[in-house]
């Protein structure tokens, strides 16, 4: 991959969702963002997320950023 496509985030919304005991779709509803884009976002393959959409899964998580999102470290 070329250096300005690679990045170090990493999602954490599959541990938060089986924590919580909700399901993707379930999320996708609560949240108003399909489970497709969610799925992309769960997958770590998302290039970028909305702030209004990031505050929306945290809040329906009862979570804060950073336990939805951390950065690895860099090879």
């Amino acid at each position: 991959m070329p250096p300005e496509e690679t990045h170090a985030i990493r999602c954490h919304l599959d541990e938060l969702l089986e924590a919580r005991g909700m399901t993707l779709t379930e999320l996708s509803e609560l949240v108003g963002v399909s489970v497709v884009n969610l799925s992309v976002l769960k997958n770590d393959r998302a290039k970028a997320i909305r702030f209004t959409t990031l505050t929306a899964i945290c809040r329906a998580l009862n979570c804060d950023v950073g336990d939805l999102l951390s950065q690895a470290p860099q090879a």
